[in-house]
């Protein structure tokens, strides 16, 4: 089961006069990844480098930022992924001492700067979700809430018109037996919906 972290995890390093800023923290999209480094770079402007490692939704990146190539990124991906971790970003923001540490020594710093700082993450298990919508007459909205609550889903829009639209996202495994609830207690006048086109 992958974990995701409950909270940001920070830990700093210094190797040879290398100061070695890591910190890891939740994502869920590679655009907010990118978003998050952009911050970084920004935020330390006289930084060496922004390293970075990203696991999230089954896509993995890594970027050394100007290190040696492979002495960096993939290391530090590689952490995420021994943790078994996603939906997490891993940067390392590296202020350069003036001594070098060789490709050997840049692999161990990058890798112990990300594992130290996940020894002091809280980490929680992800839940895969689905997404749900469909529409129903206003006679039902309060069945629908209710079958909701009892399955703790998450209800994200709620559209009045001529008929009540409700899209919410649940636990995978529960999303079957709700629809099956649903769809007997509803007898047969519920309208379940495409959410990719949000129809």
């Amino acid at each position: 089961m992958p974990f995701s972290l409950a909270r940001p995890a920070h830990h700093e390093l210094i190797i040879k006069k290398s100061r070695f800023i890591a910190c890891v923290e939740t994502v869920s999209r590679r655009d907010e990844a990118l978003n998050r480094v952009a911050q970084l770079k920004a935020q330390h402007p006289d930084a060496a480098h922004v390293c970075w490692a990203l696991l999230a939704g089954g896509q993995s990146a890594a970027n050394d930022d100007g290190e040696p190539g492979g002495t960096a990124g993939r290391p530090m991906l590689e952490v995420l992924r021994h943790q078994d971790l996603d939906g997490v970003l891993a940067s390392v923001v590296r202020y350069f001492g003036g001594v070098k540490l060789g490709a050997g020594g840049l692999v161990r710093a990058y890798t112990d700067a990300v594992a130290q700082a996940l020894l002091t993450a809280d980490k929680v298990a992800r839940i895969k979700t689905q997404q749900l919508a469909c529409r129903v007459p206003y006679a039902l909205e309060g069945l629908v809430r209710r079958e909701l609550e009892g399955v703790q889903a998450v209800l994200n829009s709620v559209t009045h018109a001529s008929m009540v639209r409700l899209q919410f996202e649940l636990p995978e495994t529960q999303a079957a037996a709700l629809v099956t609830r649903l769809n007997e207690s509803g007898r047969g006048q519920l309208i379940w919906l495409d959410t990719e086109q949000g129809a």
